[in-house]
């Protein structure tokens, strides 16, 4: 899932499955890295799901996202 710049920086939020996190210490550093990457606005993280919800103003590109997730230690599912 790709953020897109529409152009009127409304917040985009992206949705993606992240595995192998199992502590609180895992949901800090995904939220970490994934709030260092440039328009990432907001990063919640929910453990048991493993749910990640990125919110930005269009900029955080989906490869830049999926690269933090991989750089904190876990992968994302899917594409």
């Amino acid at each position: 899932m790709a953020d897109v710049d529409d152009g009127n920086n409304t917040p985009v939020t992206a949705r993606y499955t992240v595995s192998g996190m199992s502590c609180e210490h895992c949901v800090k550093s995904v939220t970490e890295e994934v709030g260092e990457v440039a328009g990432v606005t907001g990063v919640d993280v929910d453990l048991a799901s493993g749910l990640l919800s990125v919110t930005s103003d269009g900029r955080a590109g989906d490869a830049a996202i999926r690269a933090a997730v991989e750089e904190a230690g876990y992968a994302v599912e899917g594409r």
